[in-house]
């Protein structure tokens, strides 16, 4: 769907925020939209959808410690530490006018085992729940037995007569690309210009096909899509509008609910929580918001964050149109060095649960995810890729938008949550240049 300038014109005067977006200026935006959970309309999803997933997860258990040793010490569990980081409190405080009381952490995705970073969830869980389906169906497995057969060389050459597709700029191609490839399927990988080299070499010796396109993401999903559903027996996990990846991802909010019990971290309207995720096409960000929200109801305060050069969730809820816009209808570029986060048009099934969920979404340049990431490794020992930084300036976001004070919250007493997406997997070469540029900007 292509705009007439006399449309965005009008859209401006609705949404005066808009013009600085298009000027490529880091706003932070309240949502307007946001619903008590009391009076949510009635979602394509629930909670018992995320227990459900949580189950497939705990059949899978023996075949994970199986086929991926790292897997082991979390007892077959794909989940990732939730760190204090006083440290880099203090740097930020140091690097700011914008100061900002209560706890601040990071919940390290980077860490996560067998792709390291946040899509290591949903991708998997994704690929999970479809080879699990096709078992079930050729007779070879119930939900009772040892999912430690799906190891087995009769298992994979069942799954080699199915091909797996998926469109990507990096870390969701990853994890596919990694877990369909162990299972047996034949995977291709369909990728972004702006996809980092190294990801691309590492699903290659993961044993999947990297097919490349010179235009940004939307035209690596699109193609991904239309090649691999020609296909009788190919399957596309579409990053656009999977309502599987979406409960993958929720289930981590589980997974953080006991975390927070561990560390004897109360949630209540004394002791909010707020949680920044940094956000592509919306899927990952929103499975994880929507799982909290099903936890902690009004208690927890999500925000989303994305590059300057790629606020595409956020037009697409402010204006209401969602997947019909995308940021190029604005002049907006979609080039940035936040691979991740490069996407242009929203996801369709995340963006209509996450506009009466989330908080708000702020945006950032480039070169502050840079610094973010030089200061976090400087202070705490953490190296992240330029992206996982961005959700680091979101307590200082929340204080300068007055959020807190328009919610009547206790500030004093509020837990701040920096998600880390990813970084375990950069190339140390790659992280120590990024690491000086960082320091350089700063």
């Amino acid at each position: 769907m292509v705009f007439s300038q006399k449309v965005i014109s009008k859209w401006k005067v609705n949404y005066p925020l808009l013009s600085e977006i298009i000027d490529l200026h880091p706003v932070c935006w309240l949502n307007p939209f946001l619903k008590q959970t009391a009076n949510l309309p009635q979602l394509p999803v629930e909670r018992k959808d995320i227990n459900e997933a949580e189950d497939l997860w705990k059949r899978f258990i023996p075949f994970l410690e199986k086929e991926f040793p790292e897997t082991k010490k979390t007892n077959g569990i794909i989940e990732s530490p939730l760190r204090k980081i006083p440290a880099m409190k203090n740097a930020l405080k140091r690097n700011s006018s914008a100061t900002f009381d209560g706890e601040l952490y990071l919940k390290c995705d980077n860490e996560l085992p067998i792709a390291g970073s946040i899509k290591a969830r949903g991708g998997i869980y994704e690929v999970l729940q479809y080879a699990e389906k096709l078992a079930i169906e050729a007779g070879l497995i119930t939900t009772s037995a040892n999912y430690e057969a799906f190891a087995s060389e009769e298992f994979k050459r069942f799954f080699q007569q199915y091909s797996i597709g998926v469109g990507s700029t990096g870390n969701l191609g990853l994890s596919i690309g990694i877990i369909s490839a162990k299972l047996g399927f034949h995977v291709s990988v369909y990728m972004s210009a702006d996809a980092k080299q190294w990801k691309k070499d590492l699903l290659r010796a993961n044993g999947a096909t990297v097919i490349e396109f010179a235009g940004d993401f939307s035209k690596a999903i699109n193609e991904g899509r239309q090649k691999t559903l020609a296909d009788p027996k190919g399957y596309f996990v579409d990053d656009e509008d999977s309502k599987h990846l979406f409960l993958g991802y929720s289930v981590a909010a589980l997974r953080l609910q006991g975390q927070l019990k561990e560390k004897n971290i109360n949630v209540d309207h004394e002791h909010p929580l707020f949680v920044y995720l940094p956000c592509g096409v919306g899927g990952s960000p929103g499975g994880i918001t929507f799982g909290l929200k099903q936890i902690f109801g009004d208690h927890v305060h999500c925000f989303f964050v994305e590059p300057t050069h790629s606020p595409a969730v956020l037009i697409g809820i402010m204006t209401g149109e969602k997947e019909n816009v995308c940021v190029q209808d604005f002049g907006i570029d979609n080039h940035t060095e936040a691979d991740g986060l490069a996407v242009g048009r929203p996801s369709k099934f995340a963006t209509s649960i996450s506009e009466y969920l989330i908080s708000g979404i702020y945006t950032i340049e480039d070169d502050e995810l840079y610094k973010l990431l030089y200061m976090l490794a400087d202070s705490e020992n953490i190296y992240l890729e330029p992206s996982a930084t961005a959700g680091l300036r979101g307590p200082e976001e929340v204080v300068q938008s007055n959020y807190m004070a328009k919610h009547n919250l206790n500030h004093t007493q509020a837990t701040h949550i920096a998600w880390a997406t990813g970084g375990a997997l950069v190339p140390e070469d790659d992280m120590k240049r990024f690491y000086a540029k960082g320091k350089k900007l700063l």
